[in-house]
Order: structure tokens, then sequence, then C-alpha cells
């Protein structure tokens, strides 16, 4: 619940304009008075102009370092979503209702995670999309729920996001116990029977890395060694270096395609060409060929993502247009996740006929909601009834289905 000695709309919200670049705080309407029901003040700022009531909608992640292509394309997903409901002239609570985003970066930094969830907190922001790690998300889920706001994430896989049962958190992509599953039995499929673990040390990287180490053994592979680095690393010839003198079919890695490309070169450059590389959603992005150097190995992985493909999705095509006519040529993996996490929270506030999280939060607990991803349910604990996970590879430079 949001402490009712909040510091009142108005007054935090021009605060906090000078590092987030919002303009006329001096025009917003006074804030209900403390005490007043939580995230009400989210709602009561008004759009000059239109006459519409001002809700903002947060979004996180990381804006700048190795996978700030990635954190972008979520932040573009969440813009789209936005500018289409806006769009459409919603009213909510007898009101017409404009929606903001405010942008956020966490750099892919735990400690800079919860500083952002609680700079949206002070904001009284409505909802907040995000973080796409779950390094990030895990500690932010806590900041979040203190303050009463929900929270979905399109990208966080790892099973702990969600282990707290925080009624604040959400996910719309399927985790990785599924992902690790999926992976395993593919690479056993097509004649991986010995594998080497690498994992990165983030939540997301050492939870994958755990999860898919199980699921190997259950599909008859033997783990050689398992290996850690960091998620900052781009030198991998010692640990490639020792793996390749244990002749292994594969090589697992739990981590980002920002490490995963120069993994790939470097695996080419010491005659692991025939070894395959396995991972999770970010060796899937769009950009792993670019960040391998167009390395021939770049086309020995095999990834799974949670969801299916956005062509696949029903009015997918017609979607990633819209996409690449306002964000040319920055499509990576998530945005349709991000677009949808965004079009929840506002389906339901719909429902809910109020912008307030004490209000909606019951009804996007209980939603039932047709997305551009598929079927949007949620568990108890916020994962998706029916998750879903397609596998990729690369052929040509570019990523393709198996």
């Amino acid at each position: 619940m949001i402490s009712s000695a909040r510091i009142p709309f108005t007054l935090s919200l021009c605060a906090l304009g000078a590092a987030l670049s919002l303009a006329a705080c001096s025009k917003q309407e006074a804030a209900p008075a403390a005490g007043a029901a939580s995230g009400s003040a989210s709602a009561s700022a008004t759009t000059a102009a239109a006459g519409a009531v001002e809700v903002l909608i947060g979004t996180v992640g990381p804006m700048s370092g190795g996978i700030a292509h990635v954190g972008k394309d979520v932040e573009n997903g969440v813009r789209m979503a936005i500018d289409e409901i806006n769009a459409s002239q919603p009213v909510i609570g007898g009101k017409p209702v404009h929606f903001k985003l405010i942008a956020e970066d966490d750099a892919g930094d735990p400690r800079q995670a919860t500083t952002v969830a609680q700079k949206m907190c002070d904001a009284q922001v409505a909802g907040v999309v995000g973080h796409l790690q779950s390094g990030t998300t895990i500690p932010a889920a806590d900041v979040y729920h203190r303050c009463g706001i929900p929270h979905v994430t399109p990208a966080a896989t790892n099973p702990d996001v969600t282990k707290a049962g925080y009624n604040t958190t959400f996910r719309v992509i399927a985790n990785d116990n599924q992902l690790a599953e999926a992976v395993a039995a593919s690479a056993a499929q097509q004649g991986v029977k010995t594998v080497a673990v690498i994992d990165d040390r983030t939540a997301f990287g050492q939870g994958l890395a755990d999860t898919f180490e199980e699921a190997a053994k259950q599909n008859g592979m033997q783990v050689l060694v398992r290996e850690f680095t960091n998620d900052k690393a781009t030198d991998f010839m010692p640990i490639l270096t020792a793996i390749k003198a244990r002749n292994p079919d594969a090589i697992m890695f739990g981590g980002l395609d920002a490490q995963g490309g120069p993994m790939l070169r470097q695996m080419q450059q010491l005659g692991m060409s025939q070894v395959r590389l396995l991972g999770g959603d970010p060796l899937c992005t769009e950009r792993m060929p670019e960040l391998s150097g167009n390395s021939p190995t770049v086309e020995n992985v095999i990834c799974a993502t949670g969801g299916i493909s956005v062509q696949r999705m029903q009015g997918g095509q017609d979607w990633l247009q819209r996409y690449e006519k306002a964000y040319s040529g920055q499509f990576q993996i998530y945005s349709p996740y991000s677009y949808d996490a965004t079009q929840v929270l506002v389906a339901a506030m719909k429902q809910a006929d109020s912008t307030d999280p004490q209000v909606y939060l019951p009804k996007l607990a209980a939603l039932q909601y047709q997305g551009l991803t598929g079927d949007i349910s949620f568990t108890p604990r916020g994962e998706l009834q029916k998750p879903a996970v397609t596998l990729y590879r690369f052929q040509g430079g570019k990523r393709v289905e198996q």
C-alpha cells in the first residue's frame, strides 16, 4: 500500500521534473490531500491543452550499456501502445484520460534499478512496464510492492521474479523453466550428448544455467564442466580454451547477446566451429550476427524465447510494419511484449473504471485479455496461465524459427 505520508503529487512531480524533463508542472491542478486513496494522485493532473486527466505510465530498462538496443526496443513498444491508446481518446472514471510515459534507465544494475523504482513511486505513476533483466526486476519488485504500484515485466524470465508472491508483480512471457527445458530437449534431439555450462553470474544467467543443467541431465546429456564469467566481459579465451580441452558437443551460455556475440567469434578463432551455443532469449536478438562479427559459428546457435515470433502473432505483420514506420531498424525481440504489458495495464484500468492502483489491481490479476502476443491471463503468482516458447537458429545472417 502507498504510504499516506507521500509528497503531494504536484510538488513531487515538479521536483522530479528536472530529472525527467516533465514540463508544465506549474499548470497541474492541486493534488488530493495526503491520506487519499493510493494512486489517485497520478490521475489528478490535467493536460491543459486537451482538458484530459493525465495519467503517468513508467517504463524502466537498460538505456545505456551493452544491451541498450534491447532496452530501447522495450521502451519503443510501450510508447507505441501509449500513442495508440491516446489516439482512441480513452475515458476512465467518466473523464477523458491522456497517458504520459516516463522512461528511465536502470543500466542493468540492481542498485540503480531500486533507485529508479523509487523514482517511479515518488512520481506516483499508475503502473510500470519493466524491468528488462531478472537481476533488476527482482529487487525493483520489492519497491513497487511497498508502493502499491503494479508492474508487468515483458522480458525478465527468472522464476524468482514471482517467487515472493507479490500481488503487484506480473510477467507476460514464459519463464526460464520453460525456456531451458525447450533448449535442452531440442539440443538432445539434434545429437548433443555432452555440454559445458557458462553463466554470467546475474540472476538471469545463473538461474537459466541452473535450470538448463537439470533439464540437460533429464534429456540424457552429460554436463562436463560449469564455468562463470560476468555480464561486462568480452574476453572468453581462457574459459573457452579450458572447455575446448573437454571436447563438448555444445556450450550452454546463461547470458546476454552482448557477451554471446564475442563468445561466438572467439569460438571460431579457437577452432570450435562445430560446437553449438545454446541459450535463452537474449541470444535470440536480431543483432546476434552483427555482435558475432558475422562469424559462421552464429549458425550453431540454438536459443529459445518466451512466446511466439511476431510473424506468427495474430496481426503481427501489420504491427511490425507500424513499429518499423515509427522506429525503423530498432526491432529486437521484446517490444511486442512491452506493448501488450502496457495494454493490459490500461485494460485493467478500464475494467475498474479507475486509474487508482488499489482499485484496478484486482482487475489486472483476474484479466482475460486477447493481446498481440496471445491470450493473457495470470496465475495467482502473476505468471502467464498458458506460456508459449519458440526455438530459433540463425541462417544467412537472419534469425529463423527451428
